[in-house]
């Protein structure tokens, strides 16, 4: 039996969480098939046939499909479910709305934003806020899982193209309608991806004071981060938010600034390879998981950052 990786992507490329899940995939067998389900995917599904360890890919192309809404992605998942052993997507807000509407389907038990594959039926996912670990064996035919990315390195691409076959598409389920959407453009990184992330907390003070966070993240050339109380304050709008409600992220180097280290925090930002706290509370919890800390006035520590990258 086949595994299944759902495809994430805007119809033009693939997202790099696809590349962390077939990852987390070969770790649970070797015939691995990526379905890429949209409108007008032809250059993400041969995108995806490069994918090292990808056997085959298969492709949906309809207007149904276009917006990826979970009703219809779900149900074209469903149309070659029985074929495979294990179907994981990005543990994602578009995965989190796909796959346990496939779950209740199949009648079988989601395995939620699992961090490792301990053989093809058990699995490791955090719990508690990422206070503990969960061991969870399934005895499910079929095994739907969400990956938490950061905890899977990217599969690599080739200059080889495996098969792409061409799938039937479900009709639209009219369950829901696409309106619209707003993109904010940024010539910064995407934060779930950024390889460095500078991130304000409460402590910053005001959204005007922010932009001492921006201009060392933009010195940096990385991306802008921010707690879940600087989010709540107004300081900055909610998709940036960090942590066990908004993005899990592993960058290279994450500096955080002005943020107390609140343990959902803390379990969104854990996987970085380096973490630098700057907070003028020298007992704040933000340094108990930092690997670097300066215990001071941030409005002064940060321009000094500023000046020395000049």
């Amino acid at each position: 039996m086949s595994i299944l990786v759902i495809a994430e992507h805007d119809n033009q490329s693939l997202k790099n969480s696809t590349l962390n899940t077939v990852s987390a995939a070969l770790l649970c067998g070797q015939d691995i098939h990526l379905l890429v389900a949209g409108c007008q995917c032809k250059s993400v599904a041969e995108e995806a046939s490069k994918v090292s360890g990808v056997s085959k890919v298969l492709m949906a192309d309809a207007t149904s499909l276009e917006h990826a809404l979970p009703e219809n992605v779900a149900r074209q998942i469903l149309t070659i479910a029985a074929a495979y052993t294990h179907i994981l997507a990005p543990a994602t807000s578009s995965g989190k709305a796909v796959m346990p509407r496939v779950a209740a389907c199949l009648d079988v038990g989601q395995i939620s934003e699992i961090t490792r594959v301990v053989s093809e039926e058990t699995f490791e996912r955090p719990i508690y806020a990422g206070n503990a670990i969960a061991t969870v064996q399934s005895e499910d035919t079929i095994k739907v899982l969400t990956v938490r990315t950061t905890a899977f390195p990217p599969a690599e691409k080739s200059d080889s193209a495996v098969p792409v076959e061409n799938i039937a598409a479900v009709a639209d389920s009219g369950r829901s309608s696409y309106v619209s959407s707003r993109t904010d453009k940024s010539s910064r990184p995407e934060l779930s991806s950024a390889k460095i992330i500078v991130s304000g907390g409460q402590g910053v003070g005001s959204a005007e004071n922010f932009r001492l966070i921006e201009q060392l993240a933009d010195k940096l050339g990385g991306a802008v981060g921010a707690s879940r109380a600087a989010v709540d304050a107004g300081y900055v709008p909610n998709d940036l938010q960090v942590g066990q409600t908004g993005k899990i992220v592993a960058p290279d180097l994450y500096i955080a600034v002005g943020i107390s280290g609140a343990i959902q925090h803390v379990a969104g930002i854990k996987d970085s390879r380096t973490i630098v706290a700057i907070n003028q509370d020298p007992d704040a919890p933000i340094f108990l998981a930092a690997d670097y800390g300066i215990v001071g006035d941030l409005n002064e520590l940060v321009p000094q950052l500023i000046a020395a990258l000049d």
